[in-house]
């Protein structure tokens, strides 16, 4: 049986940042095969030490995580923050359009709006999950539930 794709979105400029998402890469991987960004994807900062112009750089990094969230069975978001990162907003939203399954990952309480989330970001997700157990069990739930799917509409 082939092990399904999930893309985890997120932030991914701080030390901090990079640490949260490689924790829940670590546990959904034994689960489900990730497209994580920061690893397989490339960072614009360093195509461009590679020598690549930064109008390429941006392209490439674009096509190329495009090409992931088509790919991926499912997504997950982190959105740990005070606002939620607005790169992993669009890759949640082309999740969303390409009918994928979209989760949260939310263990920050700070929101700019009094009532949450912006409902652009809480809508599409069919549950946030608050921490690390919670992810486990969201990820053991995926794979036993192969029609486990967004209805479009």
């Amino acid at each position: 049986m082939k092990r399904k794709l999930i893309y985890i979105a997120g932030p991914l400029f701080s030390d901090a940042e990079k640490n949260t998402n490689e924790a829940m890469c670590s546990i959904v991987e034994r689960y489900c095969d990730v497209f994580l960004p920061q690893r397989d994807g490339y960072l614009i900062p360093d195509l461009i030490k590679r020598g690549m112009t930064v109008e390429n750089a941006y392209s490439y990094v674009f096509n190329r995580d495009v090409e992931a969230v088509r790919k991926a069975d499912a997504l997950i978001i982190n959105l740990d923050g005070r606002t939620v990162d607005e790169g992993a907003a669009f890759e949640l939203g082309l999740s969303f359009a390409l009918n994928k399954i979209c989760v949260g990952y939310r263990t920050d309480v700070r929101t700019l709006l009094q009532w949450g989330l912006n409902p652009m970001i809480t809508v599409p997700l069919l549950e946030i999950m608050h921490n690390t157990e919670e992810l486990k069990e969201w990820c053991m739930r995926f794979v036993q539930t192969e029609g486990l799917r967004r209805v479009a509409g």
